[in-house]
């Protein structure tokens, strides 16, 4: 299948370490995320890369034009610095041409799952989108008041089971059908696909972050350091990994 990432966005959150780099250039370890991402995907066979560029993306053609991606087929797609990922999306439809069902991803966030579990519910679906839902990595405790601000109850984030998008996409063609010039791709197409019950919400409990803070950038870092990244699943000694 063919895999759209999107690398267009400031990362403005990342803005001190990737003053001079695109967010998907940002190391985690020796590589950049954006190659870890790609590298997940080539692993379980999809090679073929569309790459919605914004925000420095001659740095990023820059990248690929030097390193060895053996049989990766990767297509720049220039899609403007300020554009949504839906505006994005539409801009690449032509190089989806042919492609029944194709693969999105956000390129900032790692995990292990088990990509083919994600594609056969979303085939045995018949559902038009299907994204992943994670858990928040979150250090928070909600707190619940009454009237006049007496504290009933307060449970640790974690406890909770909150799911929020995790950026992982499968998309059939008739995703076009449901966005608009202009919108971004998870507000209006979104609720759409949600009235017509045709979205699917994959859950998923294993490993999965997103790097969008120093502090995500760090917590990465040391899992790649520590020798046990867990999204590493192209490595045999990867924790918890399935090899196909």
């Amino acid at each position: 299948m063919k895999v759209v990432l999107f690398c267009g966005g400031l990362g403005l959150r990342l803005r001190d370490a990737a003053n001079a780099l695109p967010k998907p250039l940002v190391l985690v370890g020796d590589r950049p995320i954006l190659w870890h991402v790609m590298q997940y995907y080539a692993h379980y066979g999809h090679r073929e890369f569309i790459l919605c560029l914004g925000y420095k993306g001659a740095a990023i053609k820059d990248y690929f034009h030097g390193v060895d991606v053996r049989d990766w087929r990767i297509t720049f797609a220039d899609t403007g610095v300020l554009s949504n990922m839906g505006q994005r999306l539409s801009m690449v439809r032509t190089s989806l041409e042919g492609a029944a069902v194709f693969l999105c991803n956000y390129a900032d966030g790692l995990t292990d799952l088990h990509l083919p579990d994600l594609i056969d519910a979303f085939a045995a679906s018949g559902k038009v989108g299907a994204m992943l839902c994670t858990r928040p990595v979150l250090s928070y405790h909600f707190v619940k008041t009454v009237g006049d601000g007496t504290v009933v109850d307060m449970e640790d984030a974690g406890h909770l089971d909150l799911r929020i998008n995790g950026g992982y996409f499968v998309f059939r063609q008739e995703i076009f059908d449901y966005l608009r010039a202009g919108e971004d791709l998870v507000d209006e197409p979104f609720q759409r696909l949600i009235r017509a019950n045709k979205l699917l919400g994959y859950r998923y409990d294993g490993f999965w972050r997103t790097m969008d803070t120093f502090k995500d950038k760090q917590a990465l870092d040391d899992l790649y350091a520590s020798g046990r990244a867990p999204w590493e699943i192209w490595k045999p000694a990867a924790v918890g990994s399935r090899k196909d």
